[in-house]
């Protein structure tokens, strides 16, 4: 009876090792598959997400019998957003010439004498001046600042220098203005002035500082998702080629 129970153990403990293997290799083709699918299903709803909003806010702004829908059986995607394409395109040429160069300067005029509106309305402009530049000397570099005590490191973007008015009231050294972005929302942070010889820069894109700070520090700049995913299904190989070497259960 010894003997049986023995057996009984040794088989069990066999047969459990085949079980094992296969939750494990189960489970990295599961994350395989979701490394792979997870970024383009996400980007696709993204984008899905845009145009359905864009298309909602032009649509009723279109008269009926103008609509695609009218003609067609099916709706069709995208068309408020090449509305509002050949819209910006054509006000971006009507504004090159002469006469659209003081229509503009009119609106700015006028808006600029509404008290509340002018703080607003300037804000928003030059913001998108800085954005949408194609100058590189505003907001395009990285950098490292002590803070927000010693010893503690933050990732700042570089935007323009301090103004002759600021920097004359500013210590006798070079300051550059930096951005310091919060994690995981860099739409949020903090403002101010630092010393040149103060900051370390980052041989890193802006692109790659912001996902490093919407990751919260997960995704580092220069790690290749495509390592990972390699390493995935690495993984998941070595696992299938250990389920094929295990020997057999005994019976």
């Amino acid at each position: 009876m010894i003997d049986i129970d023995r057996t009984g153990a040794g088989a069990n403990a066999g047969a459990a090792k085949p079980t094992t293997g296969v939750a494990g290799r189960l489970r990295n083709y599961f994350l395989t598959g979701l490394v792979v699918a997870g970024p383009v299903a996400v980007t696709a709803w993204l984008i899905w997400w845009f145009v359905t909003w864009v298309d909602n806010l032009v649509r009723p702004l279109i008269p009926q019998s103008y609509r695609p829908e009218t003609y067609l059986p099916v709706n069709i995607p995208g068309f408020g957003l090449i509305i509002v394409f050949v819209v910006l395109t054509l006000l971006g040429f009507l504004t090159a010439n002469f006469v659209g160069n003081r229509l503009v300067n009119l609106g700015d005029d006028l808006l600029g004498h509404m008290p509340v509106v002018r703080p607003i309305y300037r804000t928003i402009k030059q913001i998108f001046q800085t954005l949408f530049s194609s100058s590189d000397s505003s907001f395009r570099h990285v950098g490292l600042v002590e803070f927000p005590a010693p010893g503690m490191w933050s990732v700042v973007f570089l935007t323009q220098p301090p103004s002759a008015e600021i920097a004359a009231r500013l210590p006798q050294s070079e300051h550059v203005s930096a951005f310091l972005p919060c994690t995981p929302n860099p739409t949020t942070g903090f403002f101010f002035y630092v010393r040149r010889e103060e900051v370390i820069d980052l041989d890193i894109t802006v692109e790659q500082a912001m996902t490093l700070l919407i990751s919260a520090g997960i995704i580092q700049p220069g790690a290749d998702p495509q390592n990972k995913l390699a390493a995935l299904a690495q993984t998941a190989r070595a696992a299938q080629a250990a389920r094929k070497a295990a020997p057999s259960p005994v019976e």
